[in-house]
């Protein structure tokens, strides 16, 4: 079989938004020729740079019960916990509860992380106001969390949260790719900050989850394997929504997604 991910990407290659002068229209930028010298030394550098946070910045696509990727979670969060990390896991009630039974079976003690500030499981919404998601104010916390778990002696912050409980009733694209963009800046900012953004396809619209997968350096597959996204779009801050996205795209997308448990 015929892969088809060279002429899909051929199509849709590396397709970008750079915020351009007032008034003039964005720009479709992609990867180009770069003759050798110092300036194509610079360039690998900072692709280098963005490459290393885009590879600490995952998206985890699935579909079905949200439950089903609780056990390859669950060992992302003890390894972490393991390497002095604070873990952050946001979601709702259900699911937290859930992950707390999933660390507490994998042999995680659950109740001294929590006292020991080690372990953080939260429902907290308070970045959604009046049904309208506040993507400055979610990142606001997140880097004051970020900054309070490095001063309190861990190697850093890891963050898993789930995207239909951080949008709420908010599914708005460009807020969502104001989000994303503004966060990779975050986890360029702090090499000690990981995290993976999941999005589940049965409750979020379609368009977002491709937009949001998007966004993503790399996308989670389980606990020991994470794959490159030859559609990561890696520069410029969006300031709308990319056009319709190739049907190769989402027949990537879905294969990345893991099999619903049943």
């Amino acid at each position: 079989m015929t892969n088809p991910l060279p002429s899909a990407l051929s199509r849709w290659t590396m397709l970008t938004w750079r915020m351009d002068a007032p008034g003039q229209p964005p720009k479709r930028s992609g990867f180009r020729g770069f003759s050798s010298g110092p300036k194509n030394v610079c360039f690998h550098a900072i692709m280098s740079e963005l490459m290393e946070s885009a590879s600490r910045h995952q998206c985890l696509l699935y579909a079905g019960s949200p439950s089903c990727h609780l056990p390859a979670l669950t060992q992302v969060v003890r390894r972490k916990l393991g390497e002095n990390y604070r873990c952050l896991y946001l979601n709702s009630p259900a699911m937290v509860a859930g992950m707390q039974s999933c660390l507490a079976a994998s042999g995680v003690d659950v109740s001294l992380e929590l006292k020991m500030g080690s372990l953080v499981l939260s429902t907290e919404q308070s970045h959604i106001d009046h049904g309208v998601f506040d993507p400055d104010r979610m990142l606001e916390g997140l880097e004051q969390s970020v900054q309070q778990a490095l001063d309190d002696g861990h190697a850093g912050l890891f963050a898993a949260g789930d995207m239909t409980w951080e949008l709420g009733p908010d599914k708005n694209i460009p807020r969502l790719l104001q989000y994303e963009w503004k966060l990779e800046q975050l986890f360029r900012k702090y090499p000690g900050l990981s995290g993976v953004c999941m999005y589940h396809s049965d409750t979020l619209p379609g368009e977002l989850v491709k937009h949001g997968a998007a966004m993503h350096g790399k996308l989670f597959v389980n606990e020991t394997l994470s794959v490159m996204n030859p559609y990561y779009v890696h520069t410029g801050a969006p300031r709308e929504s990319v056009p319709t996205l190739a049907s190769e795209v989402e027949a990537f997308l879905v294969r990345m997604m893991p099999e619903p448990a049943g």
